[in-house]
């Protein structure tokens, strides 16, 4: 009777324990949100999807104002090319698409009110492969647009990441 008292108190407490060390998933975190420039200006010819998720990430963070305008601006955010591409990675035996690699491409640059380059042209590329089959072809589109939005988040994360790092000249 007491070793089974003994035992129940010993789960208690290690579920105690287990429950207190504070693990969680790793995850992908917040993307920063804290730049050393004051205004940013975003220039994007092409209206390309990356930029409206790039600006509204800055915004969320309420330290960074996104102007209208290059002249009244610290920092000119660059985005040069934008692709997204679909493409076949294997076949069956008999022809038929069993895999696609889908391939993301950003290219930006951020440059200071001078046009001196604080980050000098860059390439982000993000690939996943998507399992094919004819039966599910509904289901394999939405997993598509779920890839290629989840490649999207992933170059934005990383372009402000190295947004973050930048020093403005005159600024901590």
């Amino acid at each position: 009777m007491k070793f089974k008292s003994y035992r129940i108190l010993i789960v208690c407490i290690f579920s105690v324990m287990l429950s207190a060390c504070g693990f969680e998933l790793r995850g992908y975190g917040q993307p920063p949100t804290v730049f050393s420039f004051i205004s940013i200006y975003i220039s994007d010819p092409d209206s390309y999807s990356i930029t409206a998720e790039v600006k509204r990430t800055i915004l969320s963070g309420k330290s960074t104002r996104v102007v209208d305008d290059a002249r009244g601006a610290e920092a000119i955010l660059e985005v040069l090319k934008q692709t997204n591409e679909k493409s076949i990675l294997s076949l069956s035996g008999e022809g038929r698409v069993r895999e696609f690699l889908l391939r993301y491409l950003v290219s930006y640059r951020l440059v200071d009110g001078r046009g001196v380059d604080l980050v000098p042209a860059t390439e982000i590329v993000r690939e996943r492969v998507l399992p094919f089959t004819d039966e599910q072809v509904v289901a394999k589109e939405a997993e598509e647009a779920m890839l290629v939005k989840e490649m999207q988040t992933e170059i934005v994360r990383q372009i402000l990441r190295q947004l973050a790092t930048v020093r403005v000249e005159g600024k901590p």
